[in-house]
């Protein structure tokens, strides 16, 4: 009966340690804008993703129109294990006019896109979850 129960410990253990990244997606918790002239605009987002290391950390974030139009990429050059949830920002991103709007999305080493984006509206500066495909 030892035996067995050495067995299985040793497999729930190789089991664990062979198991795939439990890190998720990352999501995008929260966004400020600061206008700036001439149409741009100053974004800082905040992100919250398990970064496990260099192989599985939340890389960069996006501003996009809500078509799906990427407008600027913020690249996060290493993980941020420690730091969590953590804010990053970005000035200078050209808007295009008439726009009311903006997506801000994150993507991480492993997942790429998908965990929770926001809205941003431009004039309130106001989030809410984007509910697209």
């Amino acid at each position: 009966m030892k035996h067995v129960l050495r067995l299985l410990t040793a497999g729930c253990l190789i089991g664990a340690v062979m198991a795939p990244a439990q890190a998720g997606e990352s999501d995008v918790t929260a966004v400020s804008l600061r206008a700036e002239s001439g149409g741009k605009y100053s974004f800082s987002v905040t992100l919250r993703h398990a970064d496990e290391g260099w192989e599985h950390y939340a890389d960069r974030w996006e501003v996009l129109t809500l078509e799906g139009k990427v407008l600027a990429t913020r690249t996060l050059f290493h993980p941020h294990v420690n730091e969590q949830p953590f804010t990053r920002s970005l000035g200078g991103v050209q808007v295009p006019s008439g726009a009311t709007a903006v997506r801000i999305r994150s993507h991480d080493k492993v997942h790429e896109h998908g965990g929770v984006e926001l809205v941003v509206d431009l004039k309130t500066g106001d989030t809410k979850p984007w509910e697209g495909n």
